[in-house]
């Protein structure tokens, strides 16, 4: 999958499992990427897959709580 993709899947992934609305399942992934939380998965494409997806969207609902 593409980082876009990843970005997305990780937001879906909010929505479905935390009923975040998709705005602040957007703001959630926004605030990540900004604070490098990603950077990896532009090196890293392999990064990019389903399995990585679930751990990030995990990890980023821990990290940065809605505001």
């Amino acid at each position: 999958m593409s980082y876009e993709a990843h970005l997305d899947e990780v937001a879906t992934l909010l929505t479905e499992w935390y009923a975040l609305s998709d705005a602040a399942a957007v703001a959630l992934v926004m605030r990540a990427q900004a604070d490098g939380f990603f950077s990896a998965h532009d090196d890293s494409p392999e990064l990019c897959n389903q399995a990585r997806a679930e751990q990030d969207a995990r990890t980023v609902f821990r990290s940065y709580p809605a505001k």
